[in-house]
């Protein structure tokens, strides 16, 4: 009987990285949890070993590598906030492109060869057209999309240079939670639209806004490609699964292929829960497309990956629940 892997997950106590961590876990082999629990929870990380550190803690990472034999690499830990990215960028260059570099190193020094690196669509900034395919010209538009950039073309030059495997997910809109409600999202603060909506819906903040109404698109509102965590998780085993029979430099677009806009999330909140969803008209934001969808035939051609959870309602239901699960163990108004 083959021996359970290893698998390292920085950032594995976070959102998607607690989901991918429990389809590791799931599948027979063991999610070693690296999380300086600054935006992660210690509750989530309940699959395999918990440490607690930073990614540019060479020491400990290299520590890491050492006691728990890694066999591969699962890359989550990263700032996400484009706001935040745009005021802080020292912030986002010095975590999410100098730490990674630092994890790199110690994964060379470890020999360890296979990484899948969580990427974003941030990177392909302004669409010239939609949906969006892997050869899309990347042009990010803002800090955290050029760190996810800078990341993927590190990645390019270390295969290149040191022989170091990766695959690169690019996602879009990662929504919903575990079907078992063993783990979801749970920022603060938060900005993804689906837990907010439902936050308002349940009274825990008094509305939503709907940051533009005079886009071009069917409803005016904006159009996102909403793709299930879960399935997210699930492409991340299928990925590295491809890196363990010897292929590398592996670049896909995880989403749904389809968008939906502002205004269709509130109505299925609506459906979902039963409840009036009170929301308000903003001005747009800077930097807004008005859609992106991606697509993702790639992914499934060359992976196999079949998303599970494509339905709309399907994805908010399960993050209606895991919402009631969060507000019954925090404070009213912790949002």
């Amino acid at each position: 009987m083959k021996a359970p892997a290893n698998v390292l997950v920085v950032g594995g106590a976070g959102y998607i990285g607690s989901h991918a961590c429990k389809a590791i876990a799931a599948r027979g082999d063991v999610p070693v949890c690296f999380d300086n629990l600054g935006a992660g929870h210690r509750e989530l990380a309940k699959w395999g070993p918990l440490v607690v550190g930073d990614l540019g803690d060479g020491a400990t990472l290299a520590k890491v590598f050492r006691d728990f034999r890694i066999d591969a690499v699962m890359h989550f830990a990263a700032h996400a906030y484009v706001g935040e990215s745009v005021t802080d960028p020292a912030k986002y260059y010095r975590n999410n492109v100098a730490s990674t570099v630092t994890l790199l190193d110690c994964m060379r020094k470890a020999g360890v060869d296979a990484i899948v690196f969580s990427s974003s669509c941030a990177t392909y900034g302004i669409p010239d057209s939609v949906p969006i395919t892997e050869d899309h010209p990347q042009r990010p538009i803002n800090p955290y999309g050029w760190s996810k950039l800078m990341v993927e073309q590190i990645l390019k030059d270390y295969q290149q240079a040191y022989g170091l495997r990766h695959a690169v997910l690019r996602y879009f809109n990662a929504a919903g939670a575990d079907p078992d409600c063993d783990t979801g999202e749970w920022h603060d603060p938060e900005t993804h639209l689906i837990p907010l909506v439902l936050d308002s819906a349940m009274g825990r903040r008094p509305q939503v806004a709907i940051f533009g109404t005079d886009y071009p698109t069917p409803d005016g509102t904006c159009i996102r490609d909403y793709i299930h965590v879960t399935d997210l998780a699930d492409a991340h085993i299928l990925a590295l699964d491809q890196l363990r029979r010897g292929l590398g430099s592996l670049v896909f677009n995880l989403g749904n292929g389809q968008g939906f806009s502002v205004r269709e999330i509130i109505a299925s909140a609506e459906r979902v829960t039963g409840l009036r969803v009170p929301a308000t008209i903003a001005s747009r934001r800077a930097g807004d497309p008005p859609a992106l969808v991606g697509d993702a035939r790639k992914a499934r051609e060359l992976l196999g990956w079949l998303p599970r959870f494509q339905s709309i309602d399907t994805i908010v239901g399960s993050a209606w629940a895991w919402q009631r699960r969060v507000a019954a163990i925090e404070p009213k108004g912790a949002a």
